[in-house]
């Protein structure tokens, strides 16, 4: 009983600080404890740019490999298809992709389409931590300090939306700096609500988020996020959490890999993505541990 009653202690206290009820309840007794920065500038390990163009590079290639399972877009709109032909062309010489004869690409793994763009790819294991469930491995390659190695899926639900049914029992909700919650839940209600929310908001063919992080087939291989354990004594942090508000002009054809969407439907600003990024030079076979706050002095 004594060995069971430590390792839920353990576990509690890797989770505490995304649990929205106990957030609820220490939000003033304990501010510091909590993802509290002066400002969001502070708060930002590499540029918004660079996270921009690390999405848009793993993207591209994403749906460059998944060229067949895009006829439904390419035929609607030609100018896209020539666009990714000429990538293409330039991107996989090997694959002898044109016009006519797209459909003899081979097709890879959405892992090694990670692995051949940026050079390492990540995957869910169980944890080296006691107690600590599924944990997040770079499992080939090498990742370099101030790189994107993972993202955090999930709903987004703004100030005031309901998000209490959810967040009971729930270890991956995530809270952001100005209080937007984002719902790591791949179970349950949180489950269903995002499956809801990401097909209201399909535009014709065009998906404005990804659904497979709810599955085991992932077509966004970096939508693992939620999954990151916390740090400890034994474990020091290797990576930090980092909001991104996607841009307007965000390629639409390319939201099909965003692992988020917006609760409410009528609310006009960006959706919001939360990155993970190294800390330091990570190597292939190392676990990814974070600081679920971030104290900046």
């Amino acid at each position: 009983p004594a060995a069971m009653l430590r390792a839920l202690r353990r576990r509690w206290d890797v989770y505490k600080y995304r649990f929205v009820p106990w957030l609820a309840l220490n939000l003033r007794r304990k501010r510091r404890t909590l993802r509290y920065v002066p400002e969001s500038s502070q708060d930002k390990i590499i540029s918004d740019e660079d996270v921009f163009e690390t999405l848009l590079k793993i993207f591209k290639a994403l749906f460059i490999n998944d060229f067949s399972r895009q006829a439904h877009i390419l035929a609607l709109f030609p100018e896209i298809k020539c666009k990714y032909l000429e990538l293409l062309t330039v991107e996989q010489k090997r694959s002898k992709v044109n016009s006519c004869d797209h459909q003899s690409q081979h097709v890879f793994s959405p892992e090694e389409v990670l692995f051949s763009t940026l050079g390492f790819s990540v995957t869910r294991d169980q944890s080296s931590l006691v107690s600590a469930g599924t944990g997040v491995f770079v499992n080939k390659g090498f990742v370099p300090k101030g790189m994107v190695v993972s993202m955090y899926p999930g709903t987004v639900y703004r100030k005031h939306e309901p998000i209490f049914f959810q967040s009971l029992g729930n270890p991956f909700i995530f809270r952001c700096i100005d209080g937007v919650l984002i719902d790591g839940n791949d179970k349950g209600l949180s489950r269903s609500v995002y499956r809801s929310c990401s097909r209201r908001d399909q535009l014709g063919p065009f998906q404005m988020s990804d659904e497979s992080w709810l599955t085991a087939a992932l077509q966004n291989p970096l939508a693992v996020g939620q999954y990151v354990n916390n740090c400890s004594h034994e474990k020091a942090a290797n990576v930090c959490y980092q909001e991104f508000d996607v841009p307007g002009y965000f390629p639409v054809e390319l939201k099909q890999y965003l692992p988020n969407i917006v609760y409410s439907h009528d609310i006009e600003s960006r959706p919001r993505c939360v990155v993970l990024v190294t800390l330091r030079d990570i190597k292939q076979g190392e676990e990814l541990f974070s600081n679920y706050y971030t104290v900046v002095s």
